[in-house]
């Protein structure tokens, strides 16, 4: 006792002076322009990733879309094991954050042995019970350097979360808006095709009347079957988006379908300016951030290697060969003292798990930074893409709308026998491929605008608290 009196205080005294070995964490700066090249007015700051973005898809005003999004988080398989492994990393800060604590433990025992010796049997008892308690003390800070890293990682899992969440849902809201617009590529085809059937009617009785040509009916055969063609073309497209949707809804493909519906959304404008923290949202460059945050904590732990271990331990209990005498006072056994563990000699080997240490470091630095210029290249790819597709489809518009009158005037032209029908079939090629062009330009619109979204970790309007 009188040991423990005075190592009592030299305890207390290294475990109010003592340090977290190993450099604190500073955010890695990062060479970012203060403006996106391709809008005025867009600007980087402080990451905020952990701010509410709401449900970015509200943009779009389509009940369908915000519906099937909703069950991405639910639903989806992949969200679900990134949600998985974001709980196992949670339950090792709570290991963590326990290994600061003393521990308390038990032991209890009863035993029967027997021997023979020189013709002599002898047979004795033996009943024992303990309590013991360790408590590791964290003079150089290891167990609160290994707690800094294990929550940076529970906080980057997190942003894996998010980011794969995010990715999902923006990869089925792009896939929901390609399968809309070939719904309206087989709605024109339809259209087309029908009215190549009437034409077809009309040739098939001139030539039955010997008043039209063989080479005009074939032409006018023609045009209907590769309009069928291409109709049956998108329906497997179709059928694959579909399917896709239903692999992200974490449902198998024969237990889900979307039935055929016009496009109802509204395209929203993109703003000349935002807030300027929207780049560091993303879930995917907060990720790539706490990943330095842990490696940083690591090389103090490694550095902690240096140093020795104290642990303060204590047990107490009652041993005695008689069970109904166990608990009497005779029988009490007891320690007390502190354990001091370290190593004298490793030929290097702490040295390079140190090294090790901080090559992962400047790794995770440099990966981090090129995710910051990964961001930034996405979102001025989708802005000068948006952008470009304004003037883009506005002039396709007016081609398109020019095909269509081309193709009204040789018809009537061919109706009043002005023309043959090769010129009516030309034209409604052209005017057919001019709107299907047009379609697929307003299909990348609808695509890129949710890229651009994404790209801004769940789209440009002020956060939500």
């Amino acid at each position: 006792m009188k040991m423990s009196l005075k190592i009592t205080p030299l305890l207390t005294v290294m475990l109010l002076t003592g340090c977290a070995v190993g450099p604190d964490y500073q955010r890695p700066s990062t060479a970012i322009p203060t403006h996106f090249k391709e809008a005025k007015g867009w600007t980087q700051a402080t990451p905020q990733d952990a701010n509410s973005k709401g449900e970015w898809w509200q943009v779009y005003h389509d009940a369908t879309l915000a519906s099937l999004l909703k069950q991405v988080s639910i639903s989806n398989q992949n969200v679900a094991s990134y949600a998985a492994q974001y709980r196992e990393a949670q339950a090792l800060v709570g290991q963590s954050r326990a290994e600061l604590l003393p521990s308390l433990g038990y032991d209890a025992s009863s035993t029967r042995s027997g021997s023979r010796a020189s013709g002599q049997r002898s047979v004795s008892n033996s009943h024992a019970a303990d309590l013991s308690a360790s408590w590791e003390l964290d003079v150089w800070g290891k167990l609160r350097r290994t707690l800094e890293e294990n929550h940076a990682s529970a906080e980057a899992s997190k942003a894996e979360l998010a980011n794969i969440t995010l990715s999902a849902q923006s990869e089925l809201a792009q896939d929901y808006f390609q399968l809309r617009i070939i719904d309206e590529k087989i709605a024109l085809y339809q259209r087309s095709i029908a009215a190549y059937q009437r034409y077809l009617t009309v040739i098939e009785n001139k030539y039955a009347a010997g008043s039209e040509s063989r080479a005009t009916l074939a032409q006018a055969q023609m045009q209907l079957e590769s309009a069928r063609a291409s109709a049956q073309d998108y329906q497997w497209q179709r059928a694959q988006m579909e399917h896709a949707i239903a692999l992200l809804l974490g449902r198998a493909p024969a237990d889900f379908s979307l039935p055929v519906a016009k496009l109802e959304a509204a395209l929203p404008a993109i703003p000349n300016s935002v807030p300027s923290q929207l780049l560091q949202r993303r879930p995917d460059i907060a990720y790539a951030e706490r990943n330095v945050a842990a490696a940083n904590a690591a090389v103090g732990v490694a550095i902690a290697g240096y140093y020795p271990d104290l642990t303060l331990s204590a047990s107490g209990g009652v041993s005695s060969s008689a069970i109904n005498s166990l608990f009497s006072l005779p029988n009490r056994v007891w320690s007390l003292g502190p354990e001091l563990s370290g190593t004298l000699l490793d030929f290097g080997a702490t040295s390079a798990k140190v090294e090790q240490a901080r090559a992962a470091y400047d790794a995770s630095v440099a990966s981090y930074r090129q995710s910051v210029l990964t961001g930034m290249g996405e979102v001025e790819d989708y802005l000068v893409q948006l952008n470009t597709l304004q003037g883009e489809i506005a002039a396709q518009q007016r081609a398109t709308d020019a095909a269509q009158e081309s193709a009204r005037v040789t018809r009537n032209q061919y109706d009043a026998g002005m023309i043959d029908y090769l010129d009516v079939a030309t034209t409604e090629n052209s005017s057919l491929s001019a709107q299907q062009s047009l379609l697929s330009l307003q299909s990348t619109q609808w695509v890129s605008s949710v890229g651009l979204i994404a790209a801004l970790g769940g789209g440009w309007q002020a956060d939500t608290q």
